[in-house]
């Protein structure tokens, strides 16, 4: 059994980020990490490993981005994952949903040695774009049907059961591999890597390929390949000091009720 996991090498959310002037995310002065949404897929991967114990079961780390994407697969080997492919080339820099669907499709291709893996893995969204339709997308590019924000997911032979829960309702949805599987942070804590599994993931295979490799050309990808575009960007403002309001005579009460009416809160 095959299962690729795709992760993404995303800027830290808690740093200052900024934008390139032709308003792409600059990803350079910023400090990258393993996205944390993906993590969950790499958890879940692993567990199904676990389950399957008396299966010959790989796990694949997937991702794209620069050299220092590196970093994203190099954890996932930590946690567990058997290999890693990272799919480096300037010309992908820039690319939209659409794009990176196509990149990811040929790639998990090549990383099965052609063959389409039992399952493709992926987190709910990246914590950097936040659409949420690249699972889709590539489910549509490899012809495979798809499984959606899954937050609990088990499996049996060729069978995939998953329960996904709503703002109303909670369902049970089942599906037969191949398919393209994303599980929400719902899904289960991920692991931390051990000691042991830092000092194991030096040895595991890692390799990287560029577009060539995969059959695609320049113009397919990048900001020149984009369906969409960011037109303007601006930061946010600043937070402005907030209203104190005195209560040495009661009043307090009556100025916290204007001020409420004021903004149509109440």
């Amino acid at each position: 059994m095959m299962i690729t996991v795709l992760v993404k090498y995303v800027p830290d959310a808690t740093a200052d980020r900024q934008f390139e002037p032709d308003l792409t995310v600059d990803r350079v002065q910023v400090d990258g990490l393993l996205s944390e949404l993906d993590e969950y897929a790499v958890e879940q991967a692993l567990r199904i490993r676990e389950q399957r114990e008396d299966e010959d079961v790989e796990v694949t780390a997937l991702t794209v981005g620069p050299a220092d994407a590196e970093a994203a697969v190099r954890k996932a080997l930590q946690m567990g994952a058997d290999k890693a492919v990272l799919v480096c080339d300037d010309a992908v820099a820039g690319s939209d949903a659409v794009a990176t669907s196509l990149v990811l499709a040929g790639a998990v291709k090549k990383a099965g040695g052609g063959v389409v893996p039992d399952l493709v893995m992926c987190g709910m969204a990246s914590t950097d774009g936040g659409m949420g339709v690249v699972p889709a997308m590539l489910a549509e590019r490899l012809g495979l049907p798809q499984i959606t924000l899954a937050s609990d997911v088990e499996t049996e032979g060729d069978q995939v059961h998953v329960r996904r829960d709503g703002d109303l309702a909670t369902e049970t949805i089942g599906a037969t591999m191949p398919l393209v599987l994303s599980v929400t942070d719902r899904s289960g804590e991920a692991r931390y890597p051990s000691f042991k599994g830092i000092m194991a993931a030096k040895k595991k295979p890692l390799e990287t390929v560029d577009l060539a490799e995969l059959g695609l050309e320049a113009g397919q990808v990048g900001l020149q390949g984009a369906w969409t575009a960011v037109e303007a960007a601006d930061t946010s403002p600043a937070r402005t000091a907030g209203e104190i309001v005195q209560d040495e005579d009661g009043s307090g009460a009556k100025a916290l009720a204007d001020f409420l009416a004021s903004k149509k809160f109440v």
